[in-house]
């Protein structure tokens, strides 16, 4: 049953608590951020009881959190966030999700919009016979399975060093593109054989590559530093660790529902099935997950060969893509957090939620440490999305966390209702976005209107203070699995 708007209590225009009190059991607090307006869409499902559910987790430090994005997922909302203390705490994988280290990379182009657009259908349409989508899609280099156990173990630098990238790619990634703690051992051999083939596909979903231009800059100096102007082409990849990523997730949720009653925990809701990150089951799940974000960060290294190799076929050999930052969206990490004005190891669920670290991070590159981590946030096909950068806030409030999109407003059902293909396709034509897909489906269970006003979760995001506004993109093409 969804909780009442009654049951929170509002603390300024963009923040809503629900305190630990309202559920018996309640180890925390559970704080939303969200508008008037975003609060009433986010009431229509079962995110804040979600939410409320994963403040009953064993060893959860701060408060259970979600974005402005959340919306109802498995076990914890989309959007949600939670630190438990590495020590005593629990893992679970309904907190990192099926799509593991799904995320969003950013390239940078050295020509302006203006360059592109005559050429644009021929460039979507390179882009689509280069860079295979939809969900059983295969890639054009199929691995052996002595290579996967590479890509498992290296993620990034071993695409790289295949000669998928240039070497400073890397340095562009979250963690360099790849977790040193992964295990390619925990990975079972029905995730691998299902990931094998699989390495530069986009999937299905809500992924995309979008040839995008800088529309605003909001922070020149901060946008200068990132490399970004308007009208400049950009390029956005959004995708993940594919039919892997989504086995592993599989795999550990039967493994945890089994081991709860051994170390006896119990929950609110199954699909919250957890262990103590620190046990045998919960290490091999962690293992097993970082293998699985090296694969997505191989999979989206791949994805940006092939993309310069379109754009330098399309618009000639001069054309150069730099890579601005790919951010992670499902993870379960190890980080060092302030809790309690103390400095503590937590492992921090980041379900369809980015991080957002702030100026002087060490776990930044270099050359962004004087402003700030990019943030880049898409929103739906059609509409705007974002690049934000980190604020200290975040570190104090959220783990060093914001949204990662606009977040659904309406089911994928919902959402077909009434459509046709012809009808949307024409709509996106007419604003001068053109648009392929492998499916049907993957133009209607992502029309603009199935998704949040993109502008108002980043409104929110920006004016709580978790990350600030530095670029708007808007899309000149699409291609959806």
């Amino acid at each position: 049953m969804a909780i009442p708007r009654s049951a929170l209590q509002k603390i300024d225009d963009y923040r809503w608590l629900v305190p630990r009190g309202t559920r018996e059991g309640m180890l925390t607090d559970a704080l939303i951020y969200a508008d008037e307006k975003l609060l009433e869409q986010i009431l229509g499902d079962l995110s804040i009881e979600q939410a409320i559910n994963v403040a009953f987790l064993p060893g959860i430090v701060g408060r259970s959190l979600a974005m402005p994005d959340m919306h109802q997922g498995y076990g914890f909302p989309i959007g949600g966030v939670a630190a438990t203390r590495l020590k005593d705490g629990v893992v679970s994988p309904g907190g990192v999700g099926f799509d593991i280290n799904c995320g969003v990379r950013l390239l940078a182009a050295n020509l302006e919009r203006d360059a592109v657009t005559p050429h644009l259908r021929a460039l979507v349409n390179q882009l689509f016979r280069d860079v295979p989508s939809g969900t059983g899609a295969e890639g054009p280099l199929p691995v052996s399975r002595s290579e996967l156990e590479n890509v498992l173990a290296r993620g990034a630098a071993w695409a790289v060093e295949q000669g998928y990238g240039e070497a400073a790619d890397t340095e562009y990634c979250e963690e360099h593109g790849s977790l040193s703690s992964a295990d390619p051992t925990q990975v079972s051999d029905r995730a691998k054989q299902r990931g094998r083939t699989q390495l530069g596909t986009l999937g299905s979903g809500n992924h995309f590559l979008e040839v995008q231009y800088v529309e605003k800059i909001f922070e020149p100096e901060t946008a200068q530093v990132f490399g970004l102007h308007e009208g400049q082409a950009v390029v956005l990849i959004h995708c993940g660790s594919r039919g892997l990523g989504h086995q592993v997730c599989t795999d550990f949720l039967k493994t945890m529902n089994e081991s709860m009653r051994k170390y006896n925990i119990s929950l609110p809701d199954r699909q919250l099935a957890c262990v103590p990150s620190q046990s045998p089951e919960g290490q091999s799940y962690l293992g097993a997950m970082a293998a699985a974000a090296n694969f997505a960060w191989a999979n989206r290294q791949v994805i940006t060969h092939l993309t310069r190799k379109s754009f330098r076929q399309v618009l000639g050999e001069q054309t150069r893509l730099r890579l601005v930052y790919d951010v992670s969206h499902n993870m379960a990490k190890s980080e060092q957090h302030r809790v309690n004005h103390a400095e503590i190891g937590v492992l921090v669920h980041r379900k369809g939620a980015t991080r957002s670290f702030p100026p002087g991070s060490p776990f930044i590159p270099v050359a962004y440490r004087g402003v700030g981590q990019p943030v880049i946030i898409p929103g739906s096909m059609g509409t705007a999305s974002y690049v934000l950068v980190g604020a200290q806030r975040a570190m104090e409030e959220t783990f060093g966390t914001v949204c990662h999109g606009a977040g659904r407003a309406l089911s994928r059902t919902a959402a077909k209702r009434g459509r046709n293909v012809h009808d949307e396709t024409k709509k996106l034509e007419d604003r001068g976005i053109f648009l392929r897909s492998q499916t049907r489906d993957g133009i209607l269970e992502e029309v603009p209107e199935a998704y949040k006003d993109i502008d108002a979760v980043i409104d929110v995001v920006h004016r709580a203070g978790l990350a600030r506004r530095v670029a708007r993109l808007r899309p000149m093409a699409v291609i959806k699995g």
